[in-house]
C-alpha cells in the first residue's frame, strides 16, 4: 500500500521567491495541511486557518527548548519566553492590559494629526524632487519616529535604533541560521540596555508616553525584566511589520497605476487600500501555534504537542474566500483578510496604530500624485516568514 504524504512546505525556500503566491495555491490544491519542520504542520486553506487563529485549542506560548532550538541558548531564548506574542493567559492577560492603553483606536487617533506632519515632512523630497525610495525615505522612518514619540523615546536613540530592530526582527523567523545569531544577539542587548537604561533614568520627567507608565507598575504584577523586552518587541513589532506595509504598499501601487488613479480621484478610499495592501501582500506571513488540545483538519487528527503553522499569506489568496485574489483591487469589500491575526486575543496590539501610519502616507500619495512608477531595480528582503523590501525607488508625477 503506497501512502501519499502531503507536500513539504519550507519556510526558507519560499522566503527566496519574489513572487511565492502562485506556489501558495499549488499547496492549497493539494490539501489542508502541509509538512513542515520537525513535529510542525502547516494550514494553507482560508477556511481553516481563520477559525484556527482564535481557538482556544491552540496557544501561543512554548517552552524553552523550543526556543532553544530555533534561537540557540543564551538572551534570544528568554527574550521570546517574555514577550507578550508568546504568552497565554494569565500572563498575556496582564501584558496585554498594562501595553494596551497607548495603542487603541481613540489614543491613536489622538496622535493622528502629528503622523500627518510626519508624513508630509519625510514626503517633502518626493514633492521636490519627483522620486523617492519608498523604504528609505518612507518606511524605514515612519514607523519608529511615530513609537519614539508613543513608547517615550529620545529622539537622538532613532536613528540607531532603528537598523537594531530590523536585525532583531530575523530573530522571528520559524528558525534563526547560526551565522545570524550574533549580530541579532547583539542586537537585542543594545536595545534591552537602552530601553532599560530609560526604565531606570532618575531625573526622567513622568509624561505622557508608555514608558512613563510603566515605570510605575509594581513588581508584583510584572517583573521590570519583563516590561523591558515588551518594550523592546513594541519596537520590532511596530516598526518592522509597517515598515513593510507601507514598502508593500507602494511597491502594489506602483505595479497597479490604474488603481493609484482611483486612489487620486477618490482619496477616502484610502483605508479599503489598506486592507486590500495587507491581504495582497501580507507583512507577516505565518503565525506558529501550539496544539494543546487534539485538533482535526481536513481529516487528520493534529496531536497535542504538535506544532501547527498557520499561513495568513496563502490564506488571503484562497479563491474560495476571495474573488480574484490575485488582482489588487483598492475598492475590494468587505475585505477579511487575517493579517492582523484574523481574531482571538493575540490579535495585533498595534494594528490601529499600523492603519493609521498607512492611511495618513497613501492619502498623501495619492492626493499629490497622479502616477507612481519604479524608478530603478526594487531590491527584496528574502526572509522566512515576512515580505519586505530593502530599497524601492520610486518616480511620482502630480497630475
Amino acid at each position: 500500500m503506497t501512502v501519499t504524504l502531503p507536500p513539504k512546505y519550507d519556510a526558507v525556500e519560499f522566503a527566496a521567491v519574489d513572487d511565492p503566491y502562485p506556489a501558495y495555491r499549488r499547496l492549497r490544491e493539494t490539501g489542508p495541511l502541509c509538512r513542515g519542520g520537525p513535529a510542525q504542520w502547516v494550514v494553507t486553506r482560508y477556511a481553516d486557518v481563520a477559525p484556527l487563529v482564535g481557538d482556544e485549542r491552540l496557544g501561543a506560548e512554548f517552552d524553552r527548548d523550543y526556543h532553544r532550538i530555533a534561537l540557540g541558548d543564551g538572551p534570544l531564548a528568554d527574550f521570546f519566553g517574555h514577550v507578550m506574542l508568546n504568552r497565554d493567559p494569565p500572563a498575556h492577560t496582564v501584558l496585554r492590559r498594562l501595553l494596551g492603553p497607548e495603542f487603541t483606536t481613540p489614543a491613536v487617533r489622538r496622535r493622528r494629526v502629528r503622523i500627518d506632519a510626519m508624513v508630509a515632512d519625510l514626503l517633502a523630497v518626493a514633492v521636490e524632487k519627483g522620486r523617492f525610495d519608498a523604504v528609505e525615505d518612507l518606511a524605514d522612518k515612519l514607523p519608529i519616529r511615530v513609537l519614539a514619540e508613543f513608547v517615550g523615546l529620545e529622539a537622538a536613540d532613532i536613528d540607531a535604533i532603528r537598523p537594531r530592530a530590523r536585525t532583531l526582527s530575523q530573530a522571528f523567523a520559524t528558525y534563526l541560521a547560526e551565522a545570524e545569531r550574533a549580530e541579532t544577539v547583539e542586537a537585542l542587548l543594545w536595545m534591552r540596555e537602552m530601553v532599560g537604561a530609560l526604565f531606570e533614568a532618575k531625573g526622567r520627567p513622568a509624561g505622557d508616553d508608555l514608558i512613563s507608565r510603566l515605570r510605575e507598575v509594581d513588581p508584583a504584577v510584572a517583573e521590570r525584566q519583563a516590561l523591558i523586552d515588551n518594550v523592546v518587541f513594541l519596537l520590532f513589532a511596530g516598526f518592522a511589520t509597517t515598515t513593510d506595509l507601507l514598502a508593500n504598499g507602494c511597491a502594489a501601487l506602483a505595479a497597479h497605476p490604474e488603481q493609484l488613479a482611483i486612489l487620486h480621484r477618490d482619496p477616502d478610499l484610502v483605508p479599503r487600500a489598506v486592507e486590500e495592501m495587507l491581504r495582497f501582500d501580507a507583512p507577516v506571513q505565518v503565525k506558529s501555534r501550539l496544539v494543546h488540545q487534539p485538533i482535526e483538519i481536513g481529516g487528520r487528527t493534529i496531536r497535542a504537542g504538535r506544532v501547527l503553522v498557520l499561513h495568513l499569506g496563502s490564506a488571503n489568496h484562497d479563491e474560495a474566500r476571495f474573488e480574484r485574489p490575485a488582482d489588487f483591487d483598492v475598492t475590494r469589500h468587505p475585505n477579511p483578510h487575517l493579517s492582523f491575526g484574523g481574531g482571538g486575543i493575540h490579535l495585533c496590539l498595534g494594528a490601529a496604530l499600523a492603519r493609521a501610519e498607512a492611511a495618513s502616507a497613501f492619502t498623501f500619495l495619492a492626493r499629490r500624485f497622479a502616477r507612481m512608477e519604479s524608478g530603478g531595480p526594487a531590491v527584496r528582503r528574502h526572509t522566512p516568514n515576512f515580505r519586505s523590501y530593502l530599497s524601492l525607488p520610486l518616480l511620482v508625477s502630480p497630475p
